[in-house]
């Protein structure tokens, strides 16, 4: 099969990211000796300073990771939480059925740098002085702005300058939006980050002393005062057309901590998929492979019309299981082991007909009762918010939609890594004072009515979309995968791991595949749309199968040749270290040797 680009082999180090500086940064962190936790934090922050319509310093990141030492796999759970004051009740007062998906009435604790910094402490090697040196010149000497990035500026430009005036003054450089390709820096941020490396050093001792006082100089120092007086006294235009204040404060950021879990995991075909718990969608992706593991993918063939519809269809019952059960588990009863369960998934194959379904069927795991929250009602057929490729977009509304960001590592060494940054997105909340970047929006996620598994409540984790992936063979550490995209995230991995495991392709073969997505289920992102029966699929899909899938019912929507998905992949087998990256945005690299 022709491909894009190789699929790249090696032995000493592989970096993917979605974005060729961070996985350059990486491969140099490999090159000078760091190993896999150092390369993965220095490509995330630089991801922060070259990606900024994707993810920010203010953002969140989980991280799933196998370490020789440990010998097995640890999430890193980089989510946020929502404030101690934010509860359904006080936005129902502020007349509100939904949360606003920007502002700052949304925003999260951000715990990217906490995730982060963890990461670096636990598993890595070097200071942080070191590891924030690329992403410091980046800020300060400037990067090429992406043509993305600089489209998304250019939807909001005008709000920034009537709403937003220290968005506008950070990213607007002379009150114009800059052009696609302008060296772009952001000094503040620059200035932030390095009052961060100016805590750690002045700690002095041991490399774990400076990473505590940097952590402290961001959740208890002059990061956390920034932010809570911003909130505290400054009201923002949001998507409910109205000006509110922000409900974190200091003590929110205070109060948290990232922390290490053990994954979900499920057994396929002599594979074992590692996901994040249910305070995110990564068991989604488990769900999926439970219903397909009752199929025969390979008899059916990858691109198929039995395959893209068998797929679809598994898609949509996980995912309607997901609005009706997932939620933080510390704040909710996750039934995630009876979701599991292979007796519930050979019940709800039965479900899978050769016509598409048009209707959102969770299940009753254990015989519970599923709830759904109140949607604001089906849109139609077809592709929400400006295509539903998980780009940025301002759609008719006013809302603004970010994405999101990928990277995998594996080192000589044995550790690997796959981490999925988000969140503090410059179009979706403004920027802090001072600081130079933007809160996370994350809490859009939550519903504003009580009583349901993902309901805004104090303290609890807002259901995230982001879902990295790490799978294993034999017990050690395989593939590490993933990408952007939102909602989607589960669908677009699944089909780049069924392409490898059913469809005998290399990495780089399954991340080019023609690739498709159902947008059937009610949206995490505000507005919360759903197009029941739609799938996208990329023009390069044959033909025949395109007419196949509409004669089962399915609404097909054709997109551009290369439009969905932004998968990242490194490998580790048969002695070699494999990477691959998707062509698709024209930004995502692979690199390695």
């Amino acid at each position: 099969m022709l491909t894009t680009r190789p699929e790249l082999t090696g032995d000493f180090g592989m970096v993917a990211s979605t974005h060729w500086l961070a996985s350059a940064t990486g491969m140099s962190v490999l090159e000078r000796g760091g190993n896999a936790a150092d390369a993965a934090v220095a490509a995330g922050f630089v991801l922060q300073v070259v990606e900024p319509h994707l993810n920010g310093p203010g953002g969140e990141v989980p991280v799933l990771l196998w370490s020789p030492d440990d010998a097995r796999v640890s999430v890193i759970c980089g989510q946020g939480v929502a404030p101690a004051a934010a509860e359904g009740r006080r936005l129902a007062d502020l007349g509100l059925d939904l949360v606003p998906g920007t502002g700052l009435l949304p925003a999260v604790v951000p715990g990217a740098f906490g995730a982060w910094l963890l990461l670096l402490e636990r598993w890595g090697t070097w200071r942080l002085a070191d590891v924030l040196a690329p992403a410091i010149h980046y800020a300060r000497a400037g990067h090429p702005l992406l043509g993305r990035a600089a489209a998304a500026l250019g939807t909001v430009a005008d709000m920034f300058r009537a709403h937003w005036p220290t968005s506008a003054a950070t990213w607007l450089p002379g009150g114009a939006v800059p052009k696609a390709g302008a060296r772009f820096t952001n000094p503040v941020l620059a200035d932030t980050y390095q009052r961060l490396v100016d805590a750690s050093q002045q700690a002095g001792g041991s490399r774990e002393k400076g990473i505590a006082a940097a952590r402290d100089a961001w959740y208890r120092g002059f990061v956390t005062e920034a932010i809570g007086a911003y909130c505290r006294s400054t009201e923002v235009m949001d998507t409910s057309g109205r000006a509110h204040r922000g409900l974190l404060d200091a003590d929110d950021l205070a109060r948290w901590e990232a922390t290490v879990e053990e994954p979900v995991t499920f057994d396929y075909r002599g594979h074992t998929v590692c996901k994040t718990g249910p305070w995110g969608q990564g068991p989604v992706f488990l769900q999926q492979l439970a219903l397909l593991d009752g199929f025969d993918l390979a008899e059916m063939g990858p691109g198929s019309v039995d395959w893209v519809h068998t797929v679809v269809e598994s898609a949509k019952l996980a995912l309607a299981d997901r609005e009706a059960w997932y939620g933080d588990p510390r704040f909710t009863d996750v039934p995630l082991g009876a979701l599991l369960e292979r007796g519930y998934n050979d019940e709800r194959r039965r479900l899978i007909t050769s016509a598409a379904s048009l209707d959102l069927r969770p299940g009753s795991p254990g015989g519970r009762k599923p709830v759904l929250p109140p949607y604001p009602g089906p849109s139609g057929g077809g592709a929400p918010g400006g295509g539903g490729t998980g780009e940025p977009t301002v759609a008719a509304s006013g809302e603004t939609r970010g994405d999101t960001c990928h990277l995998d590592v594996a080192d000589s060494s044995g550790m690997v890594i796959s981490a999925t940054p988000s969140g503090g997105w410059f179009q979706a909340s403004p920027t802090v004072p001072g600081l130079g970047f933007c809160l996370s929006t994350r809490g859009q996620m939550f519903w504003v009515p009580e009583g349901l598994p993902n309901s805004l409540r104090p303290g609890a984790r807002p259901r995230t979309t982001l879902t990295p992936s790490l799978a294993l063979r034999d017990g050690r550490p395989w593939l590490a995968f993933g990408t952007p995209g939102g909602d989607f995230q589960d669908q677009w991995t699944l089909h780049f791991f069924l392409n490898v495991v059913h469809g005998g392709m290399n990495l780089q073969e399954a991340i080019d595949a023609p690739e498709f997505h159902t947008t059937h289920m009610p949206s995490s992102f505000y507005p919360r749309d759903a197009h029941p029966g739609a799938v996208l699929v990329e023009e390069r899909m044959d033909a025949e199968v395109r007419a196949g899938l509409r004669a089962r019912g399915h609404l097909v929507e054709t997109v551009d040749a290369w439009a969905l998905g932004h998968v990242t992949a490194v490998a580790s087998e048969d002695g070699w270290l494999r990477a691959g990256a998707s062509p698709r945005g024209a930004q995502g690299y692979a690199v390695g040797r």
